[in-house]
This record gives C-alpha cells, sequence and structure tokens, in this order.
C-alpha cells in the first residue's frame, strides 16, 4: 500500500466510525504507529482530520458531511449537556428559531413543557419532537427536504424565515474559527442560517468543541453575531477566552 492509499484509507475509517485510533490504524495498516502520526499530520494539513490525543476525526466538508442519523450516536452525554445549558438562555423569548441537526433536537427536548412558545425550525426531527406539546405552535419551514439531515433548504425556506421577526436563534455550526467565522459544507444550509441569523434579535450558537478551528467551505456568520456560545470543556480555557473577546459569553459545560 502506497502512502497515498494508506492516507486514503485512513480518511475513509475515519468518516465511516467517526474517529480513529494511531494504534489501531497501525495495527490493521500494519504500519509503525509514527508513519500513521506522520500521515495525520499531511491530513490535517489538508483539512481532512483534526488530530486529538492518539487518534483524529473527520472534518465535514463540500465533499463530505455526517448524517443526522449518525449524529445521534456521537457524544450524546456531551450534546445533552449542551442542550440543557443553553436552554437555560430561553430567557423571556416568546418565539425560538431551532436549527436543523441534533443538537438543537436535544434543545427542543430541553426547553419548559408548559411554557407557551412558538417554535420555528427547518428540521423534520425537531418539529416531530415539539409537534404533540400542548403548549407548542410548531412552525416547519417549507423546502426541499436534505436525506441525510432531514431538514429544509433552498429559496422556498430563506423566503419563509424572511417573514418572520424570531427573538431567540439557535444555530449550529461545522466549523467555528475566530478568523473566518461559522461555516458548513452545503451552500443551501448556509443560506438558510444566514437568513435565521438575520431575522433573529438574539442568537445563540451551539456545537461539541471539536468543531472549534475547523472551517469548512460556506461561512455565513461571524462569532461576533452571537450573545452566546456554549460548547463542552473540551475547548481549552485560554482558547474560550479569545472567543469571549470577539464579544459572546463562551459557556463550557
Amino acid at each position: 500500500m502506497s502512502a497515498e492509499e494508506r492516507q486514503r484509507a485512513i480518511v475513509a475509517a475515519a468518516r465511516r466510525s467517526g474517529a480513529v485510533d494511531v494504534a489501531e490504524l497501525a495495527d490493521t495498516l500494519g504500519v509503525a504507529k509514527e508513519t500513521v502520526r506522520r500521515d495525520l499530520r499531511l491530513l490535517e494539513d489538508h483539512g481532512l482530520v483534526r488530530r486529538t490525543h492518539g487518534g483524529a476525526y473527520p472534518v465535514e466538508s463540500a465533499g463530505f458531511e455526517t448524517t443526522l442519523a449518525f449524529r445521534t450516536t456521537m457524544h450524546v452525554p456531551e450534546k445533552r449537556r449542551i442542550a440543557t445549558a443553553a436552554a437555560g438562555l430561553l430567557g423571556d423569548a416568546e418565539t425560538v428559531f431551532l436549527d436543523e441537526g441534533f443538537t438543537p433536537q436535544l434543545i427542543a427536548e430541553a426547553l419548559p413543557a408548559e411554557r407557551p412558545l412558538t417554535i420555528v425550525t427547518t428540521s423534520l426531527a425537531t418539529a416531530g419532537v415539539l409537534a404533540e406539546r400542548d403548549n407548542c405552535t410548531v412552525l416547519l419551514a417549507g423546502g426541499r427536504v436534505r436525506g441525510g439531515t432531514l431538514a429544509t433548504v433552498d429559496h422556498w425556506t430563506v423566503s419563509m424565515l424572511s417573514g418572520f421577526v424570531i427573538d431567540l436563534a439557535y444555530i449550529g455550526a461545522n466549523g467555528i474559527s475566530r478568523d473566518l467565522g461559522l461555516t458548513t459544507p452545503d451552500p443551501s444550509v448556509s443560506e438558510v442560517k444566514a437568513q435565521a441569523i438575520r431575522v433573529s434579535r438574539r442568537r445563540v450558537l451551539v456545537g461539541m468543541h471539536t468543531k472549534f478551528a475547523a472551517v469548512s467551505f460556506c461561512r455565513f456568520a461571524e462569532v461576533a453575531d452571537f450573545e452566546a456560545i456554549v460548547t463542552t470543556t473540551g475547548l481549552p480555557l485560554a482558547e474560550a477566552h479569545r472567543y469571549s473577546l470577539l464579544g459572546p459569553q463562551v459557556i463550557r459545560v
């Protein structure tokens, strides 16, 4: 196996399982651990993976994006902590936008059931979570449904959102960068997120620490557009402080 073939195999394994381990890769590929580490460094330089202690995980890009079904199996306890903390920022909001993705779906579950709310969402899964609540009015933005994420996109969705004034938006991203802002792989998703941000008075960014310093294809917002960022303690305190200097409160849970 050539170095290029080996690196393609590493990327494929990372995308298939969500993460790879140096020792396991070395055993599977029949090479030294240092060879695997060298491959991971090169793949990280090309923006295909992000290295961790002892391994790496894939970076979502225009050519690769995880499905909603896959996301529901990864880092669930951490995402539930994020959702609980994010729901605690509801304040006096009466109208709420919930983005596509698994963490916003968990935020839907964490919102107070006894309180009257109007929820606007692009996520079929999130709409299903909230539709049976007595005190909840759910508006599902129409459009083309993306099979992998079960979310609506394209001009129908953007047009519907343009007619609203929303108190609070919970937004996710595939990449969060201090320099390049918030990014996502798909242009149609980027347009929807940007419109939701434009029509919302308050905005909260939610995401795992693994999203930070990652950059995807389409930029839709700046870090300064948000009043708060809710993430996990995997984001180093010093880095959280650097993000807070751009404007938002950074909450690590």
